[in-house]
């Protein structure tokens, strides 16, 4: 990483993104700034991994199939480790943990268009509510469980778009991993040792005279996001960022692609302590040709989340990492005409989406839809309810009030949604 004027012009444009932007730097505001317990006698803090279908999985192909309804296509139920549970049969190793897992099969949410479900989905708020912009889940995370003193990310997001911080500011912004093969480019310094610590000196005293001159917030966040930026680079935990260093047996087993590798990247940083993953597969958006297109994504969901979870568990994390698959909506339940190859729209009214590990207590379905699983017959989940429920399994106080930047406080969840925790732990 050279440091002349060039890349300090960049920290500095990407430190005045705003709040309210989503992370477009590797670097920006990505190290969350937390105290934390230090207790002997604490309990383990908790970590969360998501896994987001990007466009909206269908959950009568995937995790609430209807065999006998109408537009069901071809796909056949099987049966699971949990008793009385059956998944799509595109899904045979992933049915092998779902003693570990919860289903949530009665969601039900109010936005049936992809950007706004998807902000919806992970801040728990509609766009445009309040005149704010939210921070997301991983922000969220990052803000309660992060730890000030590592030298790590508090929230990565591998694979694709993601939400970041809202008013919570550009410290608690995910850093972004477009490629996992790649990892995170500009780790290495091309100088010595030496060189990197007199120029890094340099700019410190530059720093010093430019902040005197213009004490605003953005030259605090900047100045706090290159001291991390440097301070991760010297890390020896970065290199959970460098996917080729894993064996060929462990890596081989969550299959191949871009979603493969980022989720063994996942495993690695919550080995390293990061307490917020996200990892994105995208595709499911299956306007047409659903069947195919499920089946082939079901595969790289199956064989990718059954390792991890496999992972986790032989080296004692899954308890301690809440594991979720989900997207921003469901799918029709009939089959729509506009192709050759039939598919199926947005559907929010009725979905479903899976947890594992986390303490939660496993082989359980919460919520239930009606024999066309078109709408929910029993016990419906808001987003709301479910991201409080997250809060919970996580540790998080949902009710606590965060500060906007007008001084206004704002609810972690907004008020008026529950968790039903006591039904899962």
């Amino acid at each position: 990483m050279n440091l002349d004027s060039a890349t300090r012009r960049r920290f500095l444009q990407a430190s005045g993104l705003g709040v309210g932007s989503v992370a477009l730097s590797g670097w920006m505001g990505v190290l969350a700034d937390r105290v934390q317990a230090a207790s002997p006698t604490a309990k383990k803090p908790k970590s969360c991994v998501l896994i987001w279908s990007e466009g909206g999985a269908s959950h009568k192909d995937t995790l609430d199939l209807k065999p006998d309804s109408k537009g069901a296509g071809d796909f056949k139920p099987i049966k699971t480790s949990a008793s009385g549970i059956e998944i799509s049969e595109h899904l045979p190793k992933l049915a092998t943990h779902m003693h570990e897992g919860v289903l949530v099969r009665s969601m039900t949410t109010p936005e049936g268009a992809h950007a706004r479900a998807r902000y919806h989905l992970h801040t728990g708020y509609r766009e445009g509510q309040g005149g704010l912009t939210y921070p997301s889940l991983g922000a969220i995370t990052a803000s309660e469980l992060g730890n000030a003193k590592a030298a790590m990310p508090n929230f990565v997001s591998i694979g694709g778009r993601s939400y970041g911080a809202g008013f919570l500011g550009p410290k608690y912004q995910p850093l972004l991993v477009q490629d996992a093969t790649k990892g995170v480019e500009d780790l290495k310094t091309l100088v010595s040792d030496k060189q990197f610590a007199n120029r890094t000196g340099l700019l410190e005293e530059m720093e010093k005279a430019f902040f005197h001159d213009y004490e605003a917030g953005a030259t605090i966040d900047h100045k706090t996001t290159y001291e991390r930026a440097v301070k991760l680079m010297q890390s020896k935990e970065a290199k959970a960022f460098d996917i080729g260093a894993e064996p060929a047996a462990g890596k081989s087993k969550y299959g191949s692609g871009k979603f493969a590798d980022g989720m063994l990247m996942a495993r690695r940083l919550i080995e390293v302590g990061v307490p917020f993953v996200e990892v994105t597969l995208g595709g499911w958006d299956t306007h047409q040709d659903n069947f195919e297109k499920v089946k082939n994504l079901s595969t790289q969901i199956d064989n990718s989340v059954s390792a991890l979870l496999a992972d986790l568990k032989d080296r004692g994390l899954l308890d301690t990492t809440l594991v979720i698959w989900m997207g921003e909506f469901g799918r029709t339940p009939n089959i729509n005409n506009k192709g050759a190859k039939p598919g199926r729209d947005h559907y929010p009214k009725a979905w479903s989406l899976a947890m594992f590990g986390g303490g939660l207590k496993g082989g359980q379905v919460v919520g239930k839809t009606d024999k066309e699983g078109a709408t929910v017959a029993e016990r419906p989940v808001k987003t709301g309810d479910f991201l409080a429920t997250v809060c919970e399994v996580l540790g998080i106080d949902h009710t606590k009030d965060n500060e906007a930047v007008s001084g206004r406080p704002i609810k972690i969840v907004d008020k008026g949604n529950a968790p039903f925790t006591k039904l899962i732990v």
